[in-house]
């Protein structure tokens, strides 16, 4: 697959719901091919920064740029059109801890759907797409299922081939394992381990611990809507800086 090279930039992001700051000033920059972890306890904000990053959140204030797309949100700026939106969701996939697939519709309709409604993609060339994006997450044999006859780990790879079908330039994933047992988590941190191979940029809120360390190249820590250290996993995870860190990863990992 072959990706512009994407490049994804938060700047000063805060999001405050009624009186509460639940983002203070976050920045980050992601490099196209770079996987980056956001990892802290819950409650710092990290799945209400990932919405904020395809403006399923709308930030109080802060600019967003992906690719050559830039929205500045805030005081004095304009909201983003119906149009802009269409194109910021189109280049960022997301996957979700809920699957969110449509119930009604057969595993080859979700994913066939937005292609063609997104994309304007023909019936034949969303099929095609969608069987070999099936292939590729290993569920060919599905594409006539409906989600309720999969299992949770199947309809979590089956939302990941549909937010795939719109070659996307980024992908966020929040948390897309802790709705999973253990193995079957398994199954999709492979699938992800694979994208990431491919060179897809990708955004991973975690509780994962070992997939931010082997697989990510920077890992975020996130504590009060703040970010109090970033840096390479290994550092990070193993000679952390901050008193916060350090009381996060003890009691993760145990130790």
């Amino acid at each position: 697959m072959s990706h512009e090279p994407a490049y994804l930039s938060a700047q000063h992001i805060t999001k405050d719901f009624g009186s509460v700051r639940v983002l203070d000033d976050v920045s980050m920059d992601v490099n196209a091919g770079d996987v980056f972890s956001i990892i802290g306890p819950s409650g710092a904000g990290k799945s209400t920064f990932l919405r904020c990053m395809n403006l399923l959140e709308t930030p109080t204030s802060g600019t967003l740029q992906i690719g050559d797309f830039t929205i500045t949100i805030g005081p004095g700026h304009k909201h983003a059109s119906k149009k802009e939106l269409a194109t910021l969701r189109r280049n960022v996939g997301m996957v979700f801890q809920s699957f969110n697939l449509f119930p009604h519709l057969t595993v080859m309709e979700n994913i066939c759907l937005a292609q063609r409604r997104v994309l304007g993609r023909g019936k034949e060339e969303a099929r095609e797409r969608a069987l070999e994006l099936l292939d590729r997450v290993g569920l060919k044999d599905k594409a006539d299922a409906y989600p309720g006859r999969c299992s949770g780990g199947q309809q979590q790879r089956v939302a990941i081939a549909r937010s795939l079908a719109l070659d996307p330039q980024v992908m966020l994933f929040d948390e897309p394992t802790s709705a999973l047992d253990p193995e079957v988590g398994a199954e999709i941190l492979a699938v992800m381990r694979e994208l990431a191979n491919e060179g897809m940029t990708m955004m991973v809120v975690t509780h994962e611990m070992g997939f931010a360390r082997e697989v990510g190249d920077q890992v975020f820590v996130m504590v009060d809507g703040r970010i109090v250290e970033s840096g390479d996993p290994h550092q990070v995870m193993e000679a952390p800086n901050h008193e916060r860190t350090r009381q996060f990863l003890s009691a993760v990992l145990g130790r």
